[in-house]
């Protein structure tokens, strides 16, 4: 599945030709009352993603793995769902409509595709919440403008790091400071360092 996914990167750039596919989300429906989700309005770029769809599903195929059956592709953006639970599935048996009957017809905004991810349903899932992805293709310009998700991680250790580092040589700074002034040495009052500032700033003057 991985090696399907990797060769059908060029099949994809090709359809796209280089134009970018903005998928417009608007309006709210339900699968058999089990799953919320937000639909995507259809318009010419739904049409290539649908195209996109096929494609990838005939690479699949010509691999020997079954994509999809032969259930309708129905592209959906999930925001509620029933839970697996058997305990939690007799306490609360169907999403009640009335829920989201404010935002039925609601438009949510623009999203561009960049990047299509092979995830596992079965493996455990990220600790953002998200799937575990086995795999994935990037393609237009939003992912050299914007980090991914293993970018944002790595970059927030750095900063954590950074910021543990700091305080370490404050504290370290601070107790031997601490330890000059008890053992006799020489330590720079406030009056004085304002005194060498003062002479200083005359110098430069």
């Amino acid at each position: 599945a991985v090696g399907a996914l990797s060769d059908s990167k060029d099949f994809v750039e090709d359809l796209l030709k280089g134009k970018t596919v903005d998928l417009s989300f608007q309006g709210i429906d339900h699968f058999k009352n089990e799953v919320g989700f937000v639909k995507l309005a259809e318009n010419d770029h739904t049409a290539i993603l649908t195209k996109i769809a096929e494609t990838m599903k005939k690479i699949f195929q010509e691999k020997g793995i079954l994509a999809g059956d032969e259930r309708a592709f129905k592209p959906h953006l999930t925001f509620m769902k029933l839970s697996k639970s058997a305990q939690l599935r007799k306490q609360v048996k169907r999403i009640d409509s009335s829920l989201y009957e404010d935002f039925k017809s609601h438009y949510f905004g623009d999203e561009i595709l960049h990047r299509l991810d092979l995830c596992s349903m079965l493996k455990k899932k990220q600790p953002n919440g998200y799937y575990y992805c086995e795999s994935s293709i990037v393609f237009g310009e939003k992912h050299a403008a914007e980090p991914d998700d293993a970018e944002l991680v790595s970059l927030s250790k750095r900063l954590v790091e950074n910021a543990v580092l700091k305080a370490v040589q404050q504290y370290l700074e601070e107790t031997q400071n601490k330890t000059r002034q008890t053992d006799g040495s020489p330590v720079k009052t406030k009056e004085a360092e304002s005194g060498s500032k003062n002479e200083s700033d005359n110098d430069s003057s």
